[in-house]
C-alpha cells in the first residue's frame, strides 16, 4: 500500500507542477481502485472487531459508537467515584 501511495504521489518523470498537484487530498479525491479496496478491507476488519454486520449504514455505525462511548464513560466515572479518596 505504501508503495502504491508513493508511486501515486511521486510518479516517475512527473513535472514540478504535476508533483505539486499530487497531494494526499487529491489522492483521496481521485479514489483509485486500490485505495477503495484497501478502505473496504479496513472497514470490514473494523466491523469484525466490533462484532457488527458489515452492512450497517453510516448513521447506525455512529449511533453504535456513541452508545459504546457513553457506556465506557459511565464505567470510567463509576471507577473514579469508587476510588475517590475524599469518601
Amino acid at each position: 500500500m505504501v508503495e502504491k501511495r508513493d508511486k501515486w504521489l511521486n510518479p516517475a518523470g512527473a513535472s514540478g507542477d504535476e508533483l505539486n498537484r499530487r497531494t494526499l487530498t487529491n489522492l483521496y479525491n481521485a479514489r483509485p481502485s486500490w485505495l477503495a479496496e484497501a478502505h473496504r478491507n479496513l472497514d470490514g476488519a473494523v466491523f469484525a472487531a466490533y462484532g457488527w454486520p458489515a452492512t450497517l449504514a453510516d448513521a447506525e455505525v455512529l449511533e453504535r459508537l456513541l452508545t459504546l462511548n457513553q457506556q465506557r464513560a459511565a464505567r470510567a466515572n463509576t471507577r473514579a467515584i469508587a476510588q475517590d479518596p475524599a469518601d
